[in-house]
Formats: C-alpha cells, structure tokens, sequence
C-alpha cells in the first residue's frame, strides 16, 4: 500500500511516499528555518507563507524520487494537529484538494503520534520495535510519554506543565546568547565542556510521568546573571549541566513508565531526540535494564512526512473528505 503523506505543522514542508508503513521510498523536507533565525523563533505567517510556495514542488519531488505517480497512491496522509494553524491549513488544504481531484482517501494523522511511531520507520529485522510499547516525544512543543497499545490507540501517560524541552534548550540558549536555534547549540557547547560541577535542579513531579522544565530554566538564568562576570564563569559547563538536568528526567520517566506498564519496547521520537546526550542516556539505560530502546535516525526524529504517511497505514481515513 503506497501513501504519500504530507507534513506542515511548524516551519518545515515536507512530504514521502512509505509503503505498508514501513519502507520509506521517499522524504523531501524543505525548512524556512534560516528564515526565523533572526527573531529567534518561529514567526507563523512566514511558514506558512513560504509552505504555500513550496507544497507543490515538494509534494512532486516526493512523488518524482519515489518513482510513482498520484495513480499509484492508495492514499494520502497529513498532519491534523497539533501545530500552527495556519501552517496546517496549507496541508489539510492541498492534501483534501488533491485526494479530490485523484479519487484518493485522505487520512488525517496526529503530529504527535506520528513522532512516536518513527521508530517504526526502516527498521532491520534485529531491531523491529514491538508493541504494546512506552513512547517518550520530545519536540520544541511537547514532551510525552505514551503507552501504545496498538497504532490506533494511544494513551497519554503523563506530559510537560509548563515549557516542552525543546522550549527549554531555546530559552537557555537565548539566556547564554547562543542563537537559535538553541538544541543543536547547547548540544554542541555542552560536549566543549564535557563535564561540570554544576548542578541545576529537576523537579520529580513524584508520582506522576508529568515533566516541568520551567524551574531549570529559571535556575539557569539565576546562575548566570549571578556569575557571568566572574573569572571562573564558562557557558560551556552551564550548558552541559542544564543539558544533564534535562536529559536525566526524561529518561529516568521513560523507563520507569515502561516498568510500570510492564513493557520491553521504548520508543523514542521528536526533534530532542537528536540530541546526542539523551541518546548517550537511552543506550546505557537500556544495556542496565533489559528494555529495547528504538531512536530514529535523526532525519526521522525532526519533522517529516514519512512519519505520517507510515501511522496512516493502521489508521482509517475520514468520510466524505
């Protein structure tokens, strides 16, 4: 079964062509991104400006590299929510219009969800995920933990109260001046430093899978505002013990919903999940604990469409679109 699947929920237009759900024939990503860099975050009306001018050609080129055309599809895929709004009504718009104009069902996919099942994407046979599963999604806006019964239903075990990680590594990367965006930034700075005797708090939140990041933020902020003027102050080292703060809790949650729900498949998705020390984390936790942790390649893990064309493959379109 072929789908094409589309993509535009934040800054990027995306789009693939993944068969059965599984292989990935195609991903075409086009991002604004060098567009908001200068207002150090993502402005709406220039996305979804500049998805209006680029769906089209990427949704060709998709088409093109897979080597089908529109009478091959079996369906079309795209991004419901979340997102911005008016990013995402760029693709429900071309992608209804198009499943119209072809005679094609049109599947509408949570962003979300679709994060979570990228592990699923091209995977060899050794190391197939399994389900039921725990899913960890950390993004820009969203960290998650979900368990995952079967493709169609997810159950949200616990998230974010406050700012998403991602969030969190920008707002510190503006504290510490390093441009955005701030992930790949801190990220980088942080293996500079390669240790620090910082120690930034985490707030447990006990008894809940729940996350809040906005105390470490503040803490970061704190720290250097008190000790930026001082001999011995380094960003590199606050970067890293932020990063350290950050990346403990979320993986400290992960398993232990996966203990919880009695589950040896974690998955793992979003955009933080290419940070090079969560992943560091994830490995050793799943050495110690016996859990199989599945983390997409980073291509799979920052926004694209071959994530929603493969959950479309175990969803039913809508009726009448």
């Amino acid at each position: 079964m072929h789908i094409l699947g589309i993509e535009t929920s934040c800054d990027e237009t995306a789009a693939a062509v993944v068969v059965n759900g599984r292989d990935v024939l195609s991903s075409v990503v086009a991002t604004s991104l060098p567009d908001h860099r200068r207002f150090g975050g993502i402005i709406p009306e220039i996305a979804s400006r500049r998805q209006i001018e680029w769906i089209q050609p990427v949704v060709g080129s998709a088409l093109s590299k897979a080597g089908v055309t529109l009478k091959d599809l079996d369906a079309i895929a795209v991004t419901k929510s979340p997102g911005l709004i008016g990013s995402l009504l760029v693709g429900l718009s071309f992608a209804r219009a198009l499943g119209h104009a072809c005679g094609k069902p049109v599947i509408e996919v949570d962003h979300i969800h679709a994060h979570a099942y990228s592990g699923f994407l091209n995977f060899s046979s050794p190391d197939r995920p399994s389900l039921p599963a725990v899913a960890l999604v950390v993004s820009g806006g969203h960290s998650s933990i979900f368990y995952i019964k079967d493709p169609a239903h997810f159950q949200l075990l616990g998230q974010t109260r406050d700012d998403a990680a991602g969030e969190a590594f920008d707002k510190v990367a503006r504290i510490l001046e390093l441009g955005y965006p701030g992930g790949p930034a801190i990220d980088r700075l942080a293996q500079k430093a390669g240790s620090s005797d910082i120690r930034f708090p985490q707030a447990p939140l006990k008894g809940t899978f729940d996350f809040s990041f906005s105390g470490v933020k503040t803490a970061v902020l704190y720290y250097t505002r008190d000790h930026r003027a001082l001999p011995h102050f380094s960003s590199a080292k606050v970067a890293y013990a932020f990063q350290e703060s950050v990346v403990g809790v979320l993986a400290e949650k992960a398993f232990e919903a996966c203990r919880v729900k009695k589950v040896r498949h974690l998955l793992i998705g979003g955009g933080v999940a290419a940070n090079s020390a969560l992943r560091r984390r994830l490995k050793d936790m799943s050495v110690r604990s016996g859990i199989a942790v599945h983390i997409p390649p980073i291509p799979l893990c920052l926004d694209n469409a071959a994530m929603i064309a493969g959950l479309a493959y175990h969803l039913k379109p809508k009726v009448g679109r």
